[in-house]
């Protein structure tokens, strides 16, 4: 067994010192965290931190990350002192969107496996007896959130790192890091030098001046956040306990409360947003001076406050900090290993309240090899080069502050800097009225005004619910008519690579599940896996020669995994192409029709089978067609180069007049795929996963030799699996579910749901969700929760709808 790495922790605050625990605790033993401060001292954003903890999230991995910094630190004590006190969380709603809001929590919460319930004004009263009932419509109450105390927390796992071995040292400012190779091999301090095998930045607010020592762009903005004390309240007098209420969030007016003995604190998110450079907060030791409390920020808070505390009226601001904590371009944090230096770490961008669920993630990664948990959407190669601009950065960032309280749909997009990234098909989506929405900084149609006037509008079932607010029925005639008759869907946005080289069929057949080895012209849907068989993306590849290989990938996350494991002798090499291409998804029963108009190329099935490519001419443009379709119609991806772009739309559009060719955007796309069963990756399917759990064990070809994950998946089938991917059914045609909702069987939460969407076709409401496999016969009853609602649902085969079969499936 190999002797355990030297690590070197950047950062004695509570993350660097539950990640010194979490992996002491795994017997890495030498490890050495190096502070620039003094050790557990006021100066660092952990010390400032109110400790709140709601566990809450509509992200299950940040719910996770939360509810095990609860079970963790609900443990710990120092010297006999808590760390953590489930007082217990309550959020108020004081309008009635918000009211609703907290019922789709609620939601959130039972799918997380976090216990709470919907109360009334009366019952929030009682709970927390300083606010005002009248002022209330209802609350969500969470009993085991609370309160942490960051510097207790931290001290409490430093020792326990230490008694394993570990060494804490302070006034270390790290102000270089050695390398040799790509790999790094040290820090160097102010006063001396550290050898390492892995380091890990866990810097907070500092991590953008770590990331430049490396090269490396931290996209994080340290944003100043008020928080505030009163004087003693009167109806506090005699308490001499910390806090026994719960921490209170009042939403609509973006502000928090907990108890300080008689003293209340307030923290409040509905101020301007006050970002600082990272370049300027300063040498580390203590909070940057220029971040004293602004009262006349505080003006409106206060006053929201004292609306729903009236007691507060009784005192006033004695004293406040603006504190300072880190936001991203989304709001998630950063986590992972440096793309061109290996065995450089970060861990930033990191609260209190997940803490140490991110300390065990990054502690299972390094040791284990894998997280248990998905972390795609914390993954530090997650954003694409253009969203690290610094001024992309800064404006998002400063949104993601804006929209902590927020109540945000799940397609409500940052407005700023938008556009940024449009295909050469943005002129002409424009002029037919495109309502577009972003997604890696590219302008995505949804839906066109053009098409309001297609009498299939008519047979759409209309929502005017919260939930519709980036609908229109517009999409559901669209989806219609491309099962009719023919649509064009841009698909420039869908990232893609070559791979080449000597070496290229090795390499990808080392990398994925199924069988690349087969003759140029062949497309092949196959799968990224980990070491333990959960499944990290699935692509398309596309065999276009003997050694070049286009392949569809998902996200910057799988060029990032796919370069890191590329041969060492340069026999294969990965190029993006995507900002150079664009791709026009073809699709209809009509398609061929169109295409064969203008081209030579020979577009029948028997010359063009399924997952067939050619290269072919479209009227004057150069294209790679490739028969494949994520919407289950006939139909080709055509690819061309980003110059020709406009040329392709304008050829196809014209010759698909006489067909009734119409544009069709995400909505319509999204119904379609869901009727016929196509997983999405990232949110039906995760590392989580497995290819059988997931109904994706066709794309698995164990017999074609190794690949990533094989041994792991060794045993397993479709017959094994505990839990499956499940195709539910609503005949509410007005109850078209979000996603992220708990599913119910027998009365108890089972489940929960994915991808949902309504299925034009098939005239249901379509939901798929995650469930133990004894619930996924197919017309076993189910509920869904639904904004505090259940609704009847029903487990149905798939796909919903065939077009080679040419019928519509029933739910049994």
């Amino acid at each position: 067994m190999p002797p355990a790495p030297r690590v070197v922790v950047i950062g004695a605050g509570i993350v660097g010192c539950a990640l010194a625990d979490e992996l002491t605790e795994r017997g890495w033993t030498d490890v050495t965290v190096l502070e620039q401060g003094d050790l557990f001292a006021t100066g660092g954003s952990t010390s400032h931190a109110p400790g709140l903890v709601f566990q809450t999230n509509a992200c299950r991995t940040m719910t996770e990350f939360a509810r095990y910094t609860v079970a963790k630190y609900g443990t710990l004590d120092l010297d006999g002192n808590p760390c953590f006190r489930p007082v217990g969380g309550l959020e108020v709603a004081t309008t009635p969107e918000r009211l609703a809001d907290l019922a789709r929590r609620h939601g959130w919460a039972t799918a997380s496996g976090v216990e709470s319930r919907l109360i009334d004004p009366g019952e929030c009263a009682a709970l927390h007896p300083l606010l005002d009932p009248a002022k209330v419509l209802g609350g969500f109450h969470i009993p085991s959130d609370g309160l942490a105390h960051p510097l207790r927390a931290a001290e409490a796992q430093a020792r326990r790192a230490i008694g394993r071995g570990a060494r804490f040292i302070a006034r270390q400012k790290v102000v270089g890091v050695e390398r040799s190779a790509g790999r790094v091999t040290g820090v160097t301090t102010e006063t001396g030098s550290f050898r390492a095998d892995i380091v890990l930045s866990c810097a907070g607010m500092w991590g953008p001046v770590l990331g430049e020592l490396v090269d490396l762009t931290i996209p994080l903005v340290p944003m100043a956040h008020q928080y505030a004390r009163t004087s003693p309240l009167p109806s506090l007098a005699g308490v001499t306990e910390e806090a026994t209420r719960p921490i209170l969030r009042h939403q609509d007016a973006d502000l928090y409360f907990r108890e300080h003995v008689d003293r209340i604190g307030i923290g409040a998110y509905g101020h301007r947003p006050m970002p600082l450079p990272a370049k300027e907060i300063g040498s580390g030791e203590g909070m940057p001076s220029e971040l004293t409390f602004t009262p006349a920020d505080f003006e409106a808070s206060w006053t929201a406050a004292v609306d729903l505390l009236p007691t507060l009226g009784e005192t006033k601001v004695e004293e406040g900090i603006n504190g300072l904590f880190s936001f991203t371009p989304d709001g998630m944090p950063l986590l992972g290993e440096h793309p061109g230096l290996d065995g450089f770490w970060v861990a930033e961008a990191v609260w209190i309240t997940h803490s140490a669920g991110v300390a065990r993630a990054m502690a299972q990664w390094l040791v284990d090899g894998r997280p248990e948990t998905d972390l795609h959407g914390c993954d530090l190669a997650r954003f694409e080069r253009v969203q690290l601009a610094p001024d992309h950065v800064m404006k998002r960032s400063c949104q993601s502050f804006v929209e902590v309280y927020d109540i945000v749909h799940p397609l409500q997009p940052m407005e700023e800097p938008r556009p940024l990234r449009t295909s050469p098909f943005y002129e002409r989506q424009a002029e037919l009225g495109a309502f577009f929405l972003e997604a890696g900084g590219w302008e995505r149609p949804h839906w066109y005004e053009a098409n309001a006037n297609l009498p299939e509008v008519d047979r759409v079932p209309a929502r005017n619910d919260w939930a519709a607010r980036y609908w229109s029925p517009i999409g559901g005639a669209e989806a219609l008519v491309a099962r009719q008759r023919v649509a064009m869907f841009d698909m420039t946005s869908l990232k893609r690579v070559e791979v080449t080289g000597p070496g290229a069929l090795p390499f990808l057949q080392t990398m994925t599940t199924n069988q690349l080895g087969k003759k140029p012209g062949s497309v092949t849907y196959t799968l990224l896996l980990d070491e333990d068989g959960g499944v990290r993306s699935d692509l398309t590849v596309a065999r276009l020669g003997a050694e070049r290989f286009q392949v569809g990938v998902n996200s910057a996350i799988d060029i990032d995994w796919l370069r890191r494991h590329l041969p060492g002798d340069g026999a294969a090499q990965i190029h993006e192409t995507t900002p150079g291409t664009c791709c026009i998804g073809l699709w209809g029963p009509l398609a061929r029709a169109v295409l064969q108009t203008l081209s030579t190329t020979d577009f029948s099935h028997q010359a063009m089978g399924y997952f067939k490519t050619k290269q072919a001419y479209i009227g004057h443009v150069p294209v790679i067609a490739m028969r494949l379709s994520y919407v289950g119609e006939l139909g080709w991806e055509l690819y061309t180069s980003a110059d020709l772009g406009h040329e392709l739309w304008d050829t196809i559009w014209e010759a698909g007049q006489a067909h009734g060719i119409i544009a069709a955007g995400r909505d319509a796309f999204s119904s379609m795929r869901l009727e016929k069963g196509y997983r999405l990756w990232g949110t039906d399917v995760t590392t989580e996963h497995d290819p059988y759990e997931a109904g994706l064990g066709f794309a698995v070809r164990m017999d074609k030799g190794y690949f990533v994950g094989r041994d792991a998946l060794a045993g397993r089938s479709e017959e094994t699996v505990t839990r499956k991917l499940t195709c539910l059914t609503v005949d509410d045609p007005y109850t078209v579910v979000l996603g992220k909702e708990p599913v119910y069987a027998d009365g108890r939460p089972a489940g929960y749901v994915t991808s949902a969407a309504y299925g034009y076709t098939v005239g249901k409401n379509i939901a798929y969700a995650w469930l133990p496999v004894e619930f996924s016969r197919p017309g076993r009853p189910l509920e869904i929760e639904y904004f505090g609602e259940r609704i009847p649902a029903v487990v149905a085969n798939e796909p919903l709808f065939d077009p080679a079969m040419a019928r519509i499936r029933s739910a049994a």
